[in-house]
């Protein structure tokens, strides 16, 4: 698909996601900044087409979502998922809980996913 230009209004959401991180989400940004993790470049809250991906590494083209159980099986995020596959990206969803509680077992899941591209997320 081809590059679209992101809105005024996009980028001053992303903006605004950047500065009200979770919990989840700040806490695995410490983990991905400045290519801390395996030397991989991530950006965090990244306008993609009409979304904003929490995490996007553009070389992999790999996004990783982190979610709270309130976004199980929803069929927003199965749209979202189908509409930036069709843009070429493959997209991660890991759990908040699994955020703070292993973060270890995460970043080890990232690095796998971004190392090997044939990898396929599981939800």
């Amino acid at each position: 698909m081809p590059h679209q230009p992101v809105t005024p209004a996009k980028r001053n959401f992303a903006r605004a996601m950047r500065r009200g991180p979770t919990d989840a989400e700040n806490r695995l940004w410490q983990e991905l900044r400045g290519r801390r993790l395996d030397n991989i470049k991530f950006r965090r809250q990244v306008p993609v087409g009409k979304y904003v991906a929490d995490f996007l590494c553009a070389e992999s083209r790999l996004i990783v979502e982190i979610d709270g159980s309130q976004r199980a099986e929803s069929r927003h995020d199965q749209q979202r998922d189908a509409d930036l596959k069709a843009r070429g990206f493959r997209v991660l969803r890991l759990w908040n809980d699994d955020v703070m509680k292993d973060l270890s077992a995460v970043c080890d899941t990232i690095i796998a996913y971004v190392r090997d591209e044939s990898l396929q997320p599981w939800r």
